[in-house]
């Protein structure tokens, strides 16, 4: 008879990930490693009176998700400022403005996160009058929800010193009216001279905000992130509640590179970081960069120029030269390189810098990642199998449809929607799929990126499908998802010898009508083989 084991869940539908048996019934764990996956009569076995049973009657039982895309520190921090996550009015923007107000009077500054764009009067941009309206005797700063745009008010601009303008990083500004005047908005890293300025948390309640934040991913079945960015510090941190016992989320850390950072500082940094961290819980091994920005402000860098804008293919946050180097050093030094790029052109010049960098170091088993692929041209489409990169996508950027008030769409131009996050044609053409949410700019909850990737419709008749099936989508958030940070063969999927990272859903997802995957939650989430999560 097998030893007991510690939790067995039995009476499931599970999909395991495992192409070798895609279903089970049952599945056993000790400590943090699953003993068994079968059938029902072949978990008794493992069963003792000390055994933790759990009867799933018929509900999904799978691997965690996997969450590539993930901002755990910076989405967590957020968790104390004004949400603007359900605000669709600047009526809306008012009244959270003015109740967190009331309700946070010791605040020196009022600060936000999660504005979509065109919320100002009239569904105008946003502009420091607007915001002046609201509150003008006490600082105000909106980040928008994919963080590259910050509005502020007149006090915000003068204190900052930046009213009449002032010096950006490339690919920024500090946008100004026709007599030299700020207008509060501030594109990508030109808020700079506002976040010096806004309050920091002390450790203590970094620390209980990052918990927080940790608390809503295993709530939502969330039981690895790849983050997005990174430095020792940061890592430490997650080390620090590793060790208290209250890390109950794997995390992957890259080390953050700037276009100010230093060759050296790849083998000084960022290479000892991967070297320091290497625990089941916490690993470094990779390093970010952003090529450009976002589709919404014109800093998305693009082949051709903005349909609505045609003044403008957008900018890079790198000169190409510069951009190349960094790419080649971190790969010569064995790190997995993450870039964001949305832009077409953005994506062709990073897999331009890892042809270059199998070039120049020789081919290897490198898994880079392009991150977001918003758009990508025709050509480039094939490239990210024969280079062997990996396709990090974001179910919940793409817009739901082309009424629902976004402006992406008429920013690109109808000509580019057939493959604006095209996730489709990217897994047709054998690229690696890995999703993910981006949270803080989105919800953690991964059903309903799984919801979006099944009901997604084309944008105009005649154009193509990008919806995916479910079990390419679960994959993509759990096998693939573990592929994608080299850890295959640990994690992703019910199997024996695999950590036990494990989800309970409330209903059968592969009996359920596609229109009901967004009202699927978690019932019980396994992290490690405890459980941190239970309905």
């Amino acid at each position: 008879m097998p030893v007991s084991a510690d939790l067995i869940i039995t009476n499931a539908h599970a999909f395991t990930s495992d192409l070798a048996m895609p279903a089970a019934q049952a599945v056993a764990v000790i400590g943090n490693r699953i003993v068994f996956v079968g059938n029902v009569d072949g978990a008794n076995d493992w069963r003792s009176p000390k055994t933790r049973v759990i009867d799933a009657a018929g509900k999904t039982l799978m691997p965690g998700f996997i969450d590539s895309h993930f901002h755990m520190l910076h989405g967590s921090l957020n968790l104390d400022n004004i949400a603007f996550e359900n605000c669709f009015s600047y009526e809306d923007i008012v009244q959270a403005i003015r109740a967190f107000a009331s309700d946070n009077p010791d605040r020196k500054w009022l600060s936000g996160f999660g504005l979509r764009y065109n919320l100002g009067p009239g569904n105008a941009s946003l502009n420091r009058h607007d915001l002046d309206a609201i509150i003008s005797d006490q600082p105000v700063a909106i980040t928008a929800y994919d963080g590259h745009t910050t509005w502020v008010n007149t006090l915000a601009l003068k204190m900052a010193g930046i009213f009449h303008g002032g010096e950006c990083p490339p690919n920024s500004e500090i946008v100004l009216d026709q007599s030299g005047e700020a207008t509060g908005e501030l594109k990508e890293r030109a808020s700079h001279s506002i976040d010096v300025l806004l309050p920091k948390p002390d450790n203590v309640r970094k620390r209980m905000l990052l918990k927080k934040g940790l608390k809503i991913a295993s709530q939502m079945g969330v039981t690895s992130v790849h983050n997005m960015d990174g430095d020792d510090e940061q890592a430490a941190m997650y080390a620090a509640l590793q060790e208290s016992g209250e890390l109950n989320v794997r995390i992957y850390v890259p080390y953050s590179v700037r276009p100010e950072t230093s060759l050296e500082a790849i083998e000084q940094e960022a290479l000892v970081l991967k070297k320091k961290y290497q625990s089941d819980m916490v690993r470094g091994g990779c390093v970010k960069l952003f090529m450009d920005g976002v589709i919404e402000t014109y800093t998305g860098l693009m082949v051709d120029p903005y349909d609505d804008n045609p003044l403008t293919c957008g900018a890079s946050n790198y000169d190409v030269e510069g951009f190349n180097r960094l790419v080649v050093e971190a790969d010569r030094f064995g790190m997995q390189i993450f870039v964001h790029s949305v832009g077409d052109m953005g994506v062709r010049r990073v897999l331009d810098a890892y042809a270059m960098a199998q070039k120049l170091n020789g081919k290897r088993d490198s898994r880079h990642r392009v991150e977001h692929i918003e758009v990508i041209h025709n050509d480039d489409i094939n490239r990210f199998k024969q280079l062997g990169v990996i396709a990090s996508m974001q179910p919940l950027h793409s817009p739901p449809s082309v009424n629902d008030g976004d402006v992406w769409q008429e920013r690109v131009g109808k000509q580019r929607w057939p493959l604006s996050f095209a996730w489709t044609t990217l897994r047709e053409a054998g690229a690696t799929l890995a999703f993910g949410s981006d949270w803080p700019v989105v919800t953690q909850n991964p059903m309903l990126g799984v919801h979006n990737t099944l009901n997604r419709q084309p944008w105009a008749e005649g154009m193509p499908h990008h919806h995916q099936k479910l079990s390419d989508t679960l994959l993509s958030y759990t096998r693939d998802g573990a592929y994608a940070e080299f850890q295959e063969s640990q994690k992703g999927q019910l199997k024996i010898g695999y950590l036990a990272d494990l989800v309970l859903l409330s209903d059968d997802i592969f009996s359920i009508p596609a229109e009901q995957m967004k009202d699927v939650q978690p019932l019980l989430t396994v992290s490690d083989g405890r459980i941190v999560y239970e309905a």
